[in-house]
């Protein structure tokens, strides 16, 4: 596919509003360009699919987002801030029915056939976020930025500190709001009157005007939606794809009213789904469960109709373009280092190898690319940008040198960090995008170089703080293999086990002997998680799993190990009512005797377990975030007031646990259950 017909495929996709078949699409493709390829049809239609760029209706068959959503209806349901001051801000409101290319202050919205007004609200960026965090809350600095010059230029004065105020721009709703009699709770329904220029319609509609019978219908529709979304899709490119799929597998219904808002969905009607942690970024996923890691670098970003070159090392597992190849010969050029093969090791770090001839062919091509870009390169004109392209250079070179090093480990994945290679991915992504941004001898604009750089220091100081989690977890993983080899030492059998809060990005990792029951890993549990221990529990085996021949509800004193033994992975820790905490068994662990049992890793403090369930505790964070001082004042009395939700000390954490007021058996015969507090700290061990 060429550059014209690749452009004429999104032109056509953001033209028809009618199902087409794959034939519509190549007669439109060579009107545009009459260029010829027996391959052009598989290439577009892996284009359509792989890309997720319309919705399939069968093979070779498919309606386009404007064709989905330019006639349905949605709900937005303005917060109290907003009608305090007057005004609505679009924000992440029309996801999915809005043009995905255009961002939220280029929409244009009418009521009663007169085009709202704009104006301008000013306030702390963190006021703002709330209303931009389902395009993924650490993209929502982002879009704050982007919403003028002003906020550009402020957020890349410094880029590890917010500014103190900025502006963005929101709709004028204060007549309307007045003159409609517009009441807390009332909601706007929102028809997409063009899909391609971004333009809605709104019409108000009182909280009391639709049958709870109706919503619940709406709300089953949207739920099993994104299951369907989860189940075809995975956690996908982006949360804005996982619910324009949503809604299209949601069928009509969800594309209709009597309807909720998809944030009042999203925090308030759903137990089933969450906001989740996805490598450095965040998806919507089922509670309680985690998104799988990737095997190794991800390449879903690299284009389906790969050149030669491009292939070879997509095979390499580089998955890169040619822009990317080029931008390597530029700062070879910037370093006044013209040696072939110096450029090859950045490439193909030494950590990989091509066979000779993919080696010869990738070498002949950058001998070809290198002459041509000799010819006008001048070091004067890449002075601004050759530092930023180096360093990035160096960046994607070592991450993916570290993911090949990790792939010829023969470590235990479940010893890895939490999404190791999801993390890399997501590293060597950016940077390949970077890359071939800075494919160019023309500078960008200052700004842009600025926003650049900002960006790279974040993607270096990520991959430094994943770097060190990789090499503390080999360092653990070979001292747990020579302990295995030490025949002199005694050995206790133990097991690496996580342990998530279902509904809230909570998690740890523990090590525990197998030995342990359930009644005493209990308590292990409590402490971890900083609970007190006030509310009944109980284990819960998972309905898959009862075929191994333990019950569903297997007895307090069942040991850790015995679940192992028959194959059980996972069950569910019911805490009181409303808390559920999901345990999965992961690697074994061959402890010295006497070791103590310890917390490895873990993110985000647990909610207080006086809060009743996950749903609530959301709606006591975004009370703290943006709520109305007496939301706040609320929230701070449930939480505490320095509740701080991404706050983990392992330190702490494990202090916890050692003062857990009992001593493990010493083997199987002598196994009792962890006593009650009261007789002065014992250590739990191995």
């Amino acid at each position: 596919m060429t550059i014209s017909q690749e452009d004429a495929l999104y032109e056509f996709l953001e033209n028809v509003t009618d199902p087409f078949t794959l034939g519509d699409v190549l007669a439109y493709l060579r009107m545009v360009d009459p260029k010829r390829s027996g391959r052009l049809g598989i290439e577009t239609a892996s284009f359509i699919n792989s890309r997720n760029m319309a919705f399939s209706l069968g093979p070779e068959r498919w309606i386009s987002r404007r064709g989905c959503f330019e006639p349905a209806v949605f709900v937005i349901s303005p917060t109290r801030l907003e009608l305090l001051n007057g005004i609505l801000i679009p924000g992440h409101r029309c996801v999915p029915f809005a043009n995905p290319i255009m961002l939220p202050q280029e929409l244009s919205f009418s009521w009663q056939g007169k085009q709202v007004p704009w104006t301008t609200t000013e306030g702390p960026p963190e006021d703002f976020y709330p209303y931009y965090s389902i395009f993924g809350e650490e993209y929502a600095p982002q879009y704050v930025a982007r919403d003028n010059p002003e906020n550009e230029e402020a957020f890349n004065e410094d880029p590890y500190e917010d500014p103190a105020e900025v502006s963005i721009r929101t709709l004028d709703m204060r007549n309307i709001y007045r003159e409609s009699g517009f009441v807390p709770g009332d909601r706007f329904v929102v028809r997409t009157t063009d899909w391609k220029t971004g333009a809605f319609s709104l019409e108000r509609v009182g909280k009391n005007e639709w049958a709870e019978a109706d919503l619940q219908t709406w709300l089953k529709a949207a739920e099993q939606g994104f299951e369907n979304s989860f189940n075809s899709l995975g956690p996908g490119s982006s949360t804005e794809e996982q619910i324009a799929f949503a809604y299209w597998y949601g069928g009509q219904r969800i594309r209709e009213v009597p309807a909720y808002s998809l944030e009042d969905f999203i925090y308030e009607k759903t137990d089933r789904f969450e906001t989740t942690a996805y490598g450095i970024e965040t998806r919507f996923w089922y509670s309680g469960k985690e998104i799988p890691d990737a095997q190794g670098l991800d390449g879903s970003s690299i284009r389906p109709d790969k050149t030669m070159i491009e292939e070879i090392l997509y095979r390499a597992h580089i998955p890169i373009s040619e822009y990317v190849i080029q931008s390597y010969v530029r700062d070879a050029l910037y370093r006044n280092d013209f040696d072939i093969m110096h450029i090859i090791d950045r490439i193909v770090p030494p950590a990989l190898e091509l066979d000779e001839h993919d080696g010869e062919l990738l070498a002949g091509y950058i001998v070809d690319v290198l002459e041509e870009f000799q010819r006008t390169y001048t070091l004067f004109a890449d002075k601004s940008i050759g530092p930023i392209r180096q360093r990035v250079g160096e960046l994607h070179t070592a991450v993916i040198e570290l993911a090949a090093r990790l792939g010829k480990t023969e470590i235990d994945p479940s010893w890895l960090p939490k999404h190791t290679f999801i993390v890399l991915s997501q590293i060597q992504d950016h940077s390949a995008g970077v890359m071939e941004d800075l494919d160019t001898s023309e500078a960008p604009p200052e700004d842009e170089l600025e926003a650049i750089d900002n960006s790279l220091d974040s993607m270096i100081e990520t991959y430094e703080d994943i770097k060190e989690l990789l090499d503390d977890a080999l360092n653990s993983f070979r001292r747990n293999k020579l302990s295995v080899v030490k025949g002199n030492i005694p050995q206790t059998p133990g097991r690496l086990v996580q342990i998530s809060i279902g509904g809230v990005n909570v998690w740890r990792r523990i090590i525990i002997p197998e030995i342990l029951s359930l009644k005493d890993f209990h308590l292990v549990i409590q402490a971890a998680l900083g609970w007190g221990n006030t509310r009944s529990y109980k284990f819960i085996i998972e309905k898959t799993q009862t075929e191994s021949g333990l019950e569903k509800e297997p007895p307090p004193d069942l040991p850790i190990g015995e679940l192992g033994a028959q194959e059980v992975m996972e069950l569910l820790y019911e805490y009181g009512d409303k808390w559920t905490v999901k345990i999965i068994l992961l690697s074994r662990y061959e402890g010295e005797a006497g070791e103590k049992v310890r917390c490895v890793a873990g993110a985000g403090t647990a909610p207080p377990e006086t809060v009743e369930g996950p749903l609530r505790f959301r709606k006591f964070l975004r009370s703290l975030e943006r709520g109305n001082d007496i939301d706040r004042r609320t929230a701070q009395e449930e939480l505490g007031m320095n509740f701080d939700p991404d706050f983990f000390d392992l330190t702490i954490c494990n202090q916890r646990i050692d003062r857990i007021n009992t001593a493990l058996p010493s083997d199987e015969k002598d196994q009792g259950p962890i006593q009650g507090q009261g007789q002065g700290p014992v250590i739990l061990k191995f």
